[in-house]
């Protein structure tokens, strides 16, 4: 069900200020942005941190320290919150299209943790290009 890692992502009340932060602490620009977000491609399989203006949060960022959820790969969204939500997770952030052929959902799993899982276009597209 888990395909590997897809996105991690961040939220920040300052999106201009991160952009410039992680461009110098990565040394690339974002690949992408749109009005409130933005992402780079990073490391050797080119995986995406993206990072999202605070009010887009799915919890309290005033709260104290985190703010990352990492996207697991899945080849069938709807078909892997049907099976969460079987096993007795709890929605966290419901199913969110975030572009076309990029959709998010997250969960608490029975022990407390954010299991987020997405369909990323970009994630099957690199998997092609190493066959």
């Amino acid at each position: 069900m888990l395909r590997g890692f897809s996105t991690i992502s961040f939220f920040a009340e300052d999106l201009e200020a991160a952009k410039a932060w992680y461009t110098e602490l990565l040394g690339v620009e974002p690949y992408f942005g749109v009005p409130g977000y933005i992402e780079f491609r990073v490391g050797d399989y080119q995986h995406e941190i993206g990072i999202a203006q605070a009010e887009w949060a799915p919890h309290d960022m005033s709260a104290g320290p985190g703010g990352a959820i990492a996207y697991w790969q899945v080849d069938d969204l709807d078909a892997t919150i049907e099976r969460l939500t079987a096993m007795g997770a709890k929605e966290y952030e419901p199913k969110i299209v975030r572009g076309e052929g990029f959709e998010t959902a997250s969960f608490v799993d029975p022990f407390g943790n954010v299991l987020a899982v997405m369909y990323n276009q970009h994630y099957v597209d690199m998997l092609a290009a190493r066959s």
